[in-house]
């Protein structure tokens, strides 16, 4: 039993070591305004990961019916989302959730349009980091610098 006992103190130690080792941060976070028709909006940001270990975005909770990680595949100048199941984050780095690349997709807005001005509240979920609180902006859509549709 002691050595179960200390296997199971060593097993808690490792997890502690790895959550201290990854720090994360956000930046611009932000979501387009949609039509009152839409029935999905993107979510858009910046994922630093300062710590000494790699790290993994899991999940993002909202109060949304649903809310997923996707990217964005071209085939012939056709757009498609494609659900992830996690977002990689490297210690040391930064990955961007941009137009026309991985983002959040806040989904069943059921004519209840994203409006510029207006919040999102966020939780990014992490593998080691854990919950990290985040408030996406609502803005306009910059319709000459993106050229990402939400038609799913």
């Amino acid at each position: 039993m002691k050595t179960l006992y200390m296997a199971g103190l060593a097993l808690l130690g490792l997890a502690t070591t790895a959550a201290a080792e990854s720090a994360i941060s956000v930046a611009d976070a932000r979501a387009f305004e949609t039509a009152p028709t839409a029935m999905a909006g993107g979510g858009f940001l910046a994922i630093t990961n300062t710590g000494t270990s790699d790290d993994t975005l899991v999940a993002v909770l909202a109060d949304f019916p649903r809310v997923e990680l996707h990217t964005t595949e071209f085939e012939n100048d056709v757009a498609r989302m494609i659900h992830l199941d996690a977002i990689p984050i490297p210690a040391g780095e930064t990955v961007a959730l941009e137009p026309g690349g991985m983002h959040v997709m806040f989904m069943g807005l059921q004519g209840n349009p994203l409006t510029e001005g207006e919040t999102i509240n966020a939780t990014l979920v992490f593998e080691q980091a854990g919950d990290v609180p985040v408030t996406f902006e609502i803005v306009k859509r910059d319709m000459a610098g993106h050229g990402h549709s939400h038609n799913h």
